[in-house]
């Protein structure tokens, strides 16, 4: 069976430090793998470099077999010109900003007429032309190239961003629960559902009726999943007033709004007690159940061990094995690196 998501000997470093070195996974569709390790063995980061928040210094994701990137086209060949171009023509006026102001101003304007302004902009080639090749055209041929070379690299530094790789089809939550505290539950949902709603500006400013029957379709929607998560009863409560638990389970839904087939759930069972956890386990067996591929990074062994098809067990941001939940508790350098008799018991 192909993978949905492989991660291909990804390293990343943060100057001197390696939080990940030449980690490598393969996640089948349908199952729910678990990324386990010590704190500060590299787990979050792994997440951030898979979710476009991080571009791995070295290797690479591919989701479904192909790189989530933007390519580059021909708007952004026309864009990275006429960057280039404006720079050039910056640079030009810059350079012979007194020469211009003297040709086209001072020696032009009379106290009391009108402005000429077609002597002044006609003498600016004159001026131009004067002012000599150095000042002139290797200016606008340096500034051309600065210009094009910075698009360039802002085009780079975007070529990987969260917002594609959501619109690609993986959704995540984080380690530290991030929702708006004042709207209430189904306003928390729809932010997760802005990439799919299709009325456009002026149809959100005049409120057409396509606008409102997509706005009503898209809280049914926000609505059915709280009932997934098992929040309608709480639906119209600010998110804040949620117990710890029922605000990891709301990011969860606002995650899977976005419809995605593979979610990342960062320690999702933190600050639960055993029952919310219990509860949990059977969320995310669901979620699998629903057609959605799980990885998740979690310290509660119990769920782990009993959720997991496969886990990978990270150490000084290092893959040191995988394997099935039976596999891992019996692996003697598992056990001396991280999980330690007693806790599996």
């Amino acid at each position: 069976m192909s993978a949905i998501l492989e991660v291909k000997d990804v390293t990343m470093r943060f100057g001197g430090l390696v939080a990940n070195e030449r980690v490598s996974l393969s996640v089948r569709p349908g199952e729910i793998f678990a990324v386990i390790g010590p704190n500060g063995a590299g787990k979050t980061t792994l997440f951030n470099a898979i979710t476009g928040i991080y571009e791995p210094t070295e290797g690479d994701v591919l989701f479904e077999g192909r790189p989530i990137r933007r390519e580059w086209t021909a708007a952004d060949r026309i864009r990275g010109l006429a960057v280039g171009a404006v720079s050039a023509v910056a640079a030009v006026l810059a350079l012979n900003a007194t020469a211009l102001w003297t040709a086209a101003i001072n020696d032009r304007y009379v106290m009391g007429e009108p402005f000429p302004w077609g002597g002044a902009l006609g003498s600016v080639p004159a001026t131009l032309r004067d002012a000599g090749f150095w000042t002139t055209w290797f200016a606008a041929i340096a500034a051309f190239a600065v210009g094009r070379l910075a698009f360039g690299a802002i085009w780079r530094a975007q070529r990987r961003t969260p917002d594609l790789v959501a619109r690609a089809g993986i959704a995540r939550t984080f380690q530290n629960i991030r929702l708006f505290g004042e709207m209430n539950l189904v306003e928390n949902v729809l932010v997760g559902m802005d990439q799919h709603f299709r009325s456009g500006y002026w149809a959100c400013l005049v409120r057409t009726p396509g606008f409102r029957r997509e706005r009503e379709r898209m809280r049914r929607r926000a609505f059915e999943l709280l009932q997934f998560v098992d929040l309608a009863d709480e639906a119209a409560e600010p998110a804040r007033s949620l117990p710890y638990g029922h605000q990891r389970r709301l990011e969860i839904a606002r995650a899977l709004a976005t419809k995605p087939r593979l979610i990342l759930l960062d320690e999702p069972a933190a600050g639960m007690n055993p029952a919310e956890s219990a509860d949990l386990m059977k969320l995310i067996r669901r979620i699998r159940e629903s057609g959605i591929t799980v990885v998740l990074i979690e310290h509660d062994m119990k769920v782990v061990m009993g959720i997991s098809d496969r886990i990978a067990v990270l150490q000084y941001g290092k893959k040191i094995a995988e394997g099935t939940p039976e596999a891992i508790r019996n692996d003697p350098v598992c056990v001396a690196a991280y999980l330690g008799t007693e806790e599996l018991g």
